[in-house]
């Protein structure tokens, strides 16, 4: 492990001197280059971004709150903001878009700066168009084809309109009571969110949504409920258990990259502000945060195209973020890096640097195998961590429901920096580290979606992980759909620097396997055949070893997406494969995975 850059400086310091000086730089652009604006070839205000309007009404909104009222600079920010706001106001801006917009409005009001950053006719446009009614049926409040956390969306969009009074609290409340009732319906007994309506997909987004819900109380005024005060201890205590000094947060499931990162920083800011930590957590928690905020700065913040990177050098995001959000994904990182700033800020870390030793606590405090439950039922949902040096492996069991159950970001594969990662919207061609089964009648399945019957065991050093799927994932539809033509028992065995996995597969009737197939996609490289092994001469991963399946190849890949992770490019191409096999018996396929 060696140190982040810039991971000694307090948080308050590295939001002054790196991110606002981000946000001048877009100022200035966008000021001089207005309709025309380009960013490292995107027209940025032409880019079919559906929340730029209110990211860049925040984005820019954090320079005017940021400088000071005897600033001579402030009138000509004014100004240009003014003119900004004019631009924009008319483009389509949905739900996020709404939110952020409108929570600017509010904290320019309280500043006493709203009537001179927007002209009557922009704010009548804005009261207008910045309505939760857009995205929410009036009738039933229930949300128009949008996930379930849009609910905390609808709720600070209705809350954000009273504050401004341009409309009566009422409809706050109901939203409110609307968002807490689907919260608790669909995070069960666990108390983490699924962002379906039952489906089982637990990813970021289901730890993060409760910290939103808590930040949407204290953004607005509002005392926050002992009972979420609970469920964000369980979400807090998730993330400890994967932290770790080199500012890594999530690494699996969808839209991810550096927000995979920044979930965590917002988890743990609000939870320090609402005291869900004890003295000792907030040190540590703090000095993970910086961490976080260090990486972004060294990582993904490209300084020869001035922005946020999600898209050069190998790196690939799903199409959610697709580079046309470029201009919007930067300033919505810096927005939730200032605002968390600003709660470690009232929790009395202003301009504190990081307390050395996080590395070590986490070693003291943190177990080296723990299993959090997401839901159990017809199906078990749950998340592995496992922490080996430092070392964080995340082992999620989950689905990923409609259009994510075939993309690796949501397979149940062990997650590690460096390691091993998904990619977004890869579906099943190139199935990472599952076993991919092709039939003659050309179905292809997958063990994934159907899992259940999860245990574990821990011995020392060593930790193991066990479940089952009694029906397999038949790909290649919207949504998962059971074929229960193949089962599969799967345990995952832990040990210092290496992870093995073994399937035992067995088919209810005798069946013929056109093809059963494994590839691992490495960012190790230098790649050498040693006898049933494939080592490894450059990377994290030096060796990885099947049995019961054949070599088919070992290639250095190409620049193509199929091979982009969120964090870089992979490196090699691993690919194993049984062709023509009579399934009449159990079958038994291993592979181990050696890292340093």
């Amino acid at each position: 492990m060696q140190t982040l850059p810039l991971s000694h400086l307090s948080m308050d310091e590295l939001v002054q001197t790196k991110l606002y000086p981000q946000l001048d730089y877009f100022f200035d652009k966008l000021s001089q280059e207005m309709d025309g604006l380009r960013i490292d070839g995107v027209e940025a205000l032409h880019s079919k971004d559906k929340f730029l309007p209110g990211k860049v009404a925040l984005g820019l909104g954090h320079v005017l709150l940021n400088t000071p009222a005897d600033d001579p600079r402030l009138d000509a920010y004014l100004a240009r903001y003014r003119d900004v706001a004019e631009l924009t106001a008319p483009l389509e801006n949905q739900s996020w878009g709404i939110y952020y917009y409108l929570l600017m409005l509010v904290r320019l009001q309280q500043a006493g700066l709203l009537e001179r950053a927007i002209r009557p006719e922009t704010l009548d446009l804005l009261r207008e168009r910045l309505d939760w009614r857009s995205f929410v049926d009036f009738a039933d409040l229930r949300l128009i084809n949008l996930p379930t956390n849009y609910y905390g969306v609808a709720f600070s969009v209705a809350r954000l309109r009273d504050m401004l009074g341009w409309e009566h609290e009422d409809f706050a409340s109901r939203l409110l009571d609307k968002m807490l009732e689907h919260y608790e319906r669909y995070s069960g007994e666990f108390g983490f969110s699924d962002e379906t309506e039952g489906e089982g997909r637990f990813d970021r987004y289901s730890v993060l949504l409760i910290a939103e819900v808590c930040q949407r109380y204290v953004q607005t005024g509002m005392t926050v409920p002992e009972r979420l005060h609970a469920l964000l201890r369980r979400s807090v205590d998730l993330v400890l258990g994967m932290a770790n000094a080199d500012g890594h947060g999530f690494g699996f499931g969808r839209s991810i990259g550096p927000y995979g990162d920044s979930a965590v920083v917002e988890i743990l800011s609000v939870a320090a502000y609402l005291k869900v930590l004890n003295e000792t957590e907030q040190v540590q928690a703090y000095a993970y945060s910086v961490c976080c905020l260090a990486k972004y700065l060294s990582f993904w913040f490209n300084p020869a195209i001035q922005s946020v990177d999600m898209w050069g050098g190998g790196r690939r995001t799903d199409g959610y973020r697709a580079k046309h959000r470029i201009l919007g994904e930067n300033f919505s990182l810096i927005h939730q890096y200032i605002s968390s700033s600003a709660l470690w800020n009232a929790c009395g870390f202003q301009g504190r640097t990081p307390q050395l030793g996080l590395q070590q606590w986490l070693h003291e405090t943190r177990p080296a195998f723990a299993l959090t439950w997401f839901s159990r039922g017809r199906y078990d949902r749950a998340l592995a961590v496992r922490r080996d040096a430092d070392l964080v492996i995340c082992l999620p069991l989950i689905d990923g429901g409609i259009d994510q159950h075939d993309n690796s970001p949501y397979y149940p594969i062990p997650f590690a920096e460096g390691v091993v990662a998904g990619i977004a919207d890869s579906g099943p061609a190139h199935p990472q580290l599952l076993p991919r089964f092709e039939l003659e009648d050309g179905s292809v399945l997958l063990p994934t979606s159907f899992i259940r019957g999860v245990q574990h065991e821990t011995h020392e050093d060593r930790a193991a992980l066990s479940y089952r799927l009694d029906e397999l994932n038949r790909v290649g539809k919207r949504k998962p759909e059971p074929d229960d033509r193949i089962q599969v028992h799967t345990r995952y065995e832990f040990e210092a620097g290496r992870i093995t996995r073994i399937d035992t597969i067995r088919s209810t009737e005798p069946l013929r396997l056109r093809e059963l197939s494994l590839e691992f996609l490495s960012f190790s490289s230098d790649v050498r055949l040693s006898d049933n092994a494939v080592e490894f001469g450059e990377g994290r991963v030096t060796r990885f070893e099947v049995e019961g399946l054949g070599l088919q190849h070992a290639l250095p890949t190409t620049p193509d997406d199929d091979f982009k992770s969120p964090s870089g490019p992979m490196r090699s191409w691993l690919r194993y494969r049984l062709v023509d096999h009579f399934l009449d018996a159990p079958l038994t396929l291993r592979w181990t995975l050696h890292y340093r």
